[in-house]
C-alpha cells in the first residue's frame, strides 16, 4: 500500500489507472519539489504562473498554527461558489486531515490569494446539506478527489471559505 513522505498509509487501494494520488506517492521527490517551488513563483509572478496547471485553479491559503501561532502556506485547487471560494481537504486520500484543515478548525480567519489579490476569509466545514452540491462542483474540476474519498475510511472534507476582507482576492 502506498505511503506519503509522511508515513502515512492509505486505508484502501485507489483503482486502477488512477492519476493524482498515485502519482504522487510513487514519486514523493517530485511532489515535493513541485510543492516547495509552487508558493514562491505564485506569489512572484502574481499567479501568472501557477495560478492554472490544466483546467485547475489554484490558490495560496496561509493559516495560523494551532499549536505555534505561526503562519502556515499551502497551495490549493479551489473552485468559485457565488462570493466563497471552495476547497477540498483531500491530502491525496490518507487516513488523517492534512495540517492546514486542523489548523484552519482551530483558527478560522485565513488568508487567501487568488491571483495578484489578497484578502481575509472565514474557513469552515462546509455543512452535511452543502458538501454533495460542492463535492460535485470540485470533482468537475479535479476528478481524482473521487479516487480520495474511495482510498480513505474519513470523509474528506470540504471547506468553503467566506470572505471577511477580499481586497478583491477571487477576481
Amino acid at each position: 500500500m502506498p505511503e506519503s513522505d509522511k508515513g502515512e498509509k492509505r486505508t484502501k487501494e485507489t483503482t486502477a489507472g488512477s492519476r493524482g494520488a498515485t502519482a504522487f506517492y510513487l514519486n514523493p521527490t517530485g511532489f515535493k519539489i513541485q510543492r516547495a517551488l509552487h508558493i514562491p513563483i505564485y506569489r512572484l509572478t502574481g499567479g501568472v504562473i501557477g495560478h492554472r496547471i490544466g483546467p485547475a485553479k489554484h490558490l495560496i491559503l496561509t493559516v495560523t498554527g494551532a499549536k505555534t501561532g505561526q503562519p502556515r502556506t499551502t497551495a490549493l485547487t479551489y473552485e468559485r461558489d457565488g462570493d466563497n471560494l471552495i476547497v477540498v481537504a483531500s491530502k491525496g486520500g490518507v487516513a488523517d486531515h492534512p495540517y492546514w484543515y486542523k489548523n484552519m478548525l482551530k483558527n478560522p480567519e485565513v488568508e487567501v490569494q487568488v491571483k495578484s489579490h489578497k484578502g481575509r476569509y472565514r474557513a469552515r466545514t462546509a455543512t452535511a446539506d452543502e458538501r454533495p452540491r460542492l463535492w460535485k462542483i470540485m470533482t468537475k474540476v479535479y476528478s481524482g478527489y473521487d479516487d480520495y474519498q474511495r482510498a480513505t475510511d474519513r470523509e474528506i472534507p470540504v471547506v468553503v471559505l467566506e470572505p471577511i476582507d477580499t481586497g478583491n482576492a477571487g477576481s
